[in-house]
């Protein structure tokens, strides 16, 4: 039997990168997926090479920072498919600038959808797991949530803020069955990442004792042991996975 069979799981974020590398592994191993994301062009293409894979998977749009759109797209898979058994927070923004430079609302847009964002979805499944007494939750924060980085005020407290958010949810809702646990990426082979130059790239494979970026699937493989029922004895745990940046 699937790791994941005929669970149903929201992965928002999902249209590309990790997010999407999620949606096929959790597909792969059984689970109708969810793929919520605000870019419909993206989210549809998406939905469409992972249903030619013979996966089930849906795409709805959803902005994550507006509650009535979180609650919106839950009620549609609901409606679909009966509950919601994963959720993985996985959906974020950077707005990059150094504290002298970033303006409020660069700061806002970060906090409203890396953090208020994960709030507003981790709030609206909840009805669903806790009648179904099961589920697991997963935050993605990242290791700049644990040791800051440089221009990145509001990415770094968004990532903090949601571990404090995870630790408190898991003393919450582990007693009703749920899991709650963070992911924390490192450096990781994102469109993103990519896109920086080649000295930055190498400066950051060089603060990594594996001596490589992580690679979307090794973040998703996280996703999906924490999504298993191999994971049930494990909650309120921060689960970094950076080639061993935070030794």
């Amino acid at each position: 039997m699937k790791r994941l069979q005929d669970k149903v799981a929201i992965i928002t974020g999902a249209a590309n990168g990790i997010g999407y590398e999620a949606a096929r592994k959790f597909g792969k191993e059984g689970a109708n997926v969810v793929i919520a994301d605000f870019d419909e062009t993206k989210g549809l293409e998406s939905e469409e090479v992972l249903k030619a894979g013979g996966l089930s998977v849906r795409f709805v749009q959803v902005n994550v920072s507006d509650p009535e759109s979180v609650d919106e797209m839950v009620k549609q898979v609901i409606t679909e498919y009966g509950k919601v058994d994963i959720l993985v927070n996985n959906a974020g923004i950077t707005r990059d600038a150094m504290l002298s430079k970033m303006t409020l609302e660069q700061f806002k847009q970060v906090i409203d959808v890396n953090l208020t964002g994960v709030f507003n979805c981790t709030q609206a499944v909840l009805a669903s797991m806790l009648e179904q007494g099961k589920g697991k939750i997963i935050n993605t924060s990242s290791v700049t949530g644990t040791y800051g980085n440089v221009g990145q005020t509001n990415y770094a407290a968004a990532k903090a803020g949601l571990i404090g958010m995870t630790k408190t949810w898991a003393k919450e809702l582990g007693r009703k069955g749920i899991n709650v646990n963070a992911v924390a990426p490192g450096f990781t082979e994102t469109a993103m990442v990519s896109a920086m130059p080649d000295k930055v790239i190498d400066k950051m494979k060089a603060m990594v004792p594996m001596n490589r970026l992580g690679k979307p699937e090794d973040i998703a493989n996280a996703y999906l042991f924490l999504a298993s029922d191999e994971s049930d004895y494990i909650n309120g745990h921060v689960l970094h996975v950076d080639g061993g940046i935070m030794m």
